[in-house]
């Protein structure tokens, strides 16, 4: 055997062994690998925009409604009206006892008709004495006092009219007659129970026309106009698609911090129910802006920032956010433009510069 073959022999093995070894290490290096992070994107949008309607709540109520109450005093004698019960205009619903209010009348009638009589008594007798006067018998101081008389008489007969016709309203006060064609909605005195002047009795509403009153922030008095059609959601049936209101009524701001102001929003008659929950939409109109989806914004200790997509590689991009327009965000950035695409799902695997696949 040739010594030189059994010393080479080796040498040869352990270069086979090294070769494969480099070709392990070469194919397992990383940075012959290009990484890309799969995600989703969403596209800028810019221009005129109108945020989705805010929804006030309020209650369907008559357009048309009294609540209905006694000027005197007295018990309550009759009540010809119940619950529920449909009323025509002029109908008695109910009436008190004052035991006062017919002697204060007959009385006040009375007082008139003396007075009247004595003013009567009063012209003729100054008459007469006119006469008198003129042929010299009566003197002009008697005539004068006559005269005084007769027109104190006169006064007196028109205060005593003014008592009459107070004492008989007082009288037609102690009757309560429907206003207005109308609904009983309720009865808040039974029969026999005393009633004060001015305590609510009846309350009656009339069934054309409704109307719902929410009440807004002072900002959104300057998104609301008279005759502005607002959509009204019944919170009972979400299914059901909204009614259109007119606006009626808009308050005026007040200078009380916080407090909120009324707008009355009319709806068509045989819409919703009287006392029916509902919420009215006002949608605040936006100035031109840029917006992102707002899942799409990242909050870091540097500020808010989006990733913007381009030629498969991923660019952070500050930006201020303005506001929230539903699921979407008003944003103010240079770097970004109306069609961009930003990350809105897989952003928290990506850095600044990382190539992506967009799903």
């Amino acid at each position: 055997m040739n010594p030189n073959r059994i010393i080479i022999k080796p040498f040869l093995i352990a270069a086979a062994v090294l070769i494969m070894a480099g070709c392990k290490s070469q194919e397992a290096s990383p940075e012959s690998v290009v990484h890309t992070v799969s995600v989703r994107t969403a596209e800028v949008a810019g221009g005129q925009t109108e945020g989705i309607p805010l929804r006030f709540s309020g209650i369907i109520r008559a357009t048309q409604r009294a609540t209905l109450t006694f000027q005197v005093s007295g018990t309550l004698r009759e009540r010809d009206v119940e619950l529920g019960q449909e009323v025509a205009k002029g109908d008695l619903l109910a009436r008190v006892y004052n035991p006062a209010l017919e002697p204060a009348r007959d009385s006040a009638r009375a007082r008139l008709d003396e007075l009247n009589t004595q003013y009567d008594q009063a012209k003729r007798e100054w008459e007469r004495s006119s006469r008198l006067h003129e042929r010299g018998v009566v003197s002009e101081q008697t005539l004068e006092q006559i005269a005084a008389r007769r027109d104190g008489l006169r006064a007196s007969v028109a205060t005593a009219r003014a008592s009459l016709a107070e004492a008989s309203r007082l009288l037609e006060e102690s009757v309560l007659r429907a206003p207005f064609n109308g609904r009983v909605e309720a009865v808040l005195v039974e029969r026999d129970e005393f009633v004060a002047a001015g305590q609510p009795v009846i309350r009656l509403s009339s069934p054309n026309g409704r109307e719902v009153e929410v009440r807004v922030p002072a900002y959104m008095l300057g998104h609301v106009s008279l005759g502005q059609l607002l959509p009204v959601w019944s919170v009972q049936d979400r299914n059901r698609a909204p009614e259109t209101g007119s606006v009626v009524e808009i308050a005026q701001a007040g200078g009380v911090r916080g407090e909120l102001h009324p707008v009355l929003v009319s709806l068509p008659a045989d819409t919703l129910e009287p006392g029916e929950p509902v919420e009215v939409g006002i949608t605040p109109t936006e100035v031109v802006a840029t917006t992102v989806p707002l899942l799409s914004v990242m909050k870091s200790p540097s500020g808010a920032s989006v990733f913007r997509v381009s030629d498969g590689v991923a660019r952070r991009v500050p930006v201020s956010v303005q506001r929230v327009i539903g699921e979407r965000v008003v944003v103010d950035a240079d770097g970004l433009e109306a069609g961009d695409q930003v990350i809105y799902a897989g952003m928290t695997r990506v850095t600044d510069g990382d190539a992506v696949e967009v799903h």
